[in-house]
């Protein structure tokens, strides 16, 4: 293979350079699709067919769960890079496509334990959000948005 010298920098050229270029546009496309899925799986939700208003109250720093907070609840909430549940607290370490869904990396808090946790995710076409036990899951549960 050849390798041209451009000002001191040398590139691979032929089908060498044309790889490269191809993973480049791949991983930024990766980047984007998880940049935009991380902005998708913003806000409040809660398992379907229970009540929003059973669960999160409405304040001036945004949504958060109804004091005394139930921690059965099937209910968590994404803001910026924080997944909270009614008992554990989590920072989203990376969001990262797997087929037409997205895998969440996450590091958990409770009040006993740390814990490293991956958790399988999709949006449906009604605006809902898909929770996925493993890559071999094709019901998963699903989750509604609740309004502020």
């Amino acid at each position: 293979m050849a390798n041209i010298n451009h000002g001191g920098m040398h590139r691979p050229s032929g089908r060498m350079g044309s790889i490269c270029l191809v993973a480049l546009i791949l991983s930024l496309t990766g980047a984007q699709a998880a940049e935009q899925a991380h902005t998708t799986y913003q806000g409040a939700w809660l398992a379907q067919g229970s009540s929003c208003a059973d669960v999160y109250s409405s304040g001036g720093k945004g949504v958060s769960f109804k004091q005394p907070i139930d921690i059965f609840a099937p209910a968590f909430i994404i803001s910026g890079n924080r997944l909270r549940t009614p008992a554990a607290s989590c920072r989203v370490r990376s969001i990262k496509p797997a087929g037409d869904r997205h895998l969440m990396t996450l590091d958990c808090t409770n009040t006993i334990s740390s814990s490293d946790v991956t958790v399988l995710m999709s949006t449906a076409p009604d605006g809902s959000l898909v929770r996925y036990f493993n890559a071999e899951d094709t019901i998963g549960s699903r989750y509604q948005r609740c309004s502020p």
